[in-house]
């Protein structure tokens, strides 16, 4: 399924959420042309619920909470968002501080929000209080990044000079820098299960980390240019890659072969999610069309 035209501007970014209270299924997707759209899945077709208003400078994440009812998203100009998915409405602005966010996260109990800093710093905020509570420090540069593991133990971060971390959520503690890329990370995902870190890079490799030994356990190749977003199936048997390369690529996790590869954008694609239950993928990008692949194979 494909739709054309959907934002002003190239999509950088999109979620895909389900909500506990009824079982519908929500697309977010977030613009450089300032907006957040949210759109109903059902037939097997997308439906525009709600253009969301207010920032500016670009939507630059979007996040959906665990139980499907709140999205979360954040700008070029720093501000994060809360919005209420029922209703269309914002339920909380979150000033971040000067160029102070960029990928946002919803914890897994969906009480907190991670996002990135310029500084190397990863700042928690509350969903409740909208307020910062906590930072977690790298030490290192500029936060392109963030990923929670499913089991809600470890925030792993990637760095725009390619560095990776791993924090233990409930000490705050710097658990493993990674240094297997040498260029931006665009994107990190934990396996379902929470022992696999699987992260996209600039150069055009996607890694797997082994999260418990903090090691090396595969080196994937197959895009032609900078890997831009990676998401693991539900399931824990597949990761979805994009890629510059204008590519979708499916990725099998136990062979680490490449056994799909859809061409079907005209530019950049920023960003891949698989819906909650595995059997459907998202693919959004530079060209402003958002695809919806079926993947129950």
């Amino acid at each position: 399924m494909a739709m054309r035209g959907t934002h002003d501007d190239a999509i950088w970014t999109a979620a895909w959420g389900k909500s506990e209270a009824d079982g519908s299924e929500t697309i977010v997707t977030g613009s450089l042309d300032d907006t957040v759209k949210v759109w109903k899945w059902t037939d097997e077709k997308l439906e525009l619920q709600w253009t969301l208003e207010g920032h500016q400078l670009g939507v630059v994440s979007v996040d959906i909470s665990q139980n499907g009812a709140i999205a979360a998203s954040s700008s070029l100009n720093a501000h994060i968002r809360l919005w209420d998915l029922e209703s269309g409405k914002q339920i909380k602005s979150m000033d971040a501080g000067p160029v102070d966010a960029w990928t946002v996260a919803f914890s897994p109990d969906s009480k907190h929000i991670a996002t990135g800093s310029h500084l190397g710093k990863v700042n928690i905020f509350g969903v409740e209080s909208g307020k910062k509570e906590y930072s977690l420090d790298t030490r290192g540069k500029f936060i392109l990044s963030i990923a929670y593991s499913p089991d809600g133990k470890y925030l792993a971060s990637g760095a725009i000079d390619g560095i990776i971390n791993i924090f233990d959520i409930a000490t705050g503690k710097l658990l493993h820098t990674l240094e297997g890329h040498a260029m931006p990370i665009r994107s990190l995902t934990f396996s379902r299960d929470s022992q696999l870190l699987v992260t996209a890079s600039d150069d055009g490799y996607i890694k797997i980390y082994d999260v418990q030994h903090a090691s090396l356990a595969g080196t994937l190749s197959g895009h032609g240019s900078w890997v831009l977003s990676v998401a693991f199936s539900p399931d824990n048997t597949h990761f979805v890659s994009s890629s510059s390369d204008k590519s979708v690529k499916v990725w099998d996790s136990s062979s680490r072969a490449c056994i799909n590869t859809f061409f079907d954008h005209q530019d950049q694609v920023w960003s891949v999610k698989y819906n909650s239950n595995g059997s459907k993928i998202i693919s959004a990008g530079n060209d402003q069309a958002i695809h919806v692949y079926d993947c129950s194979m």
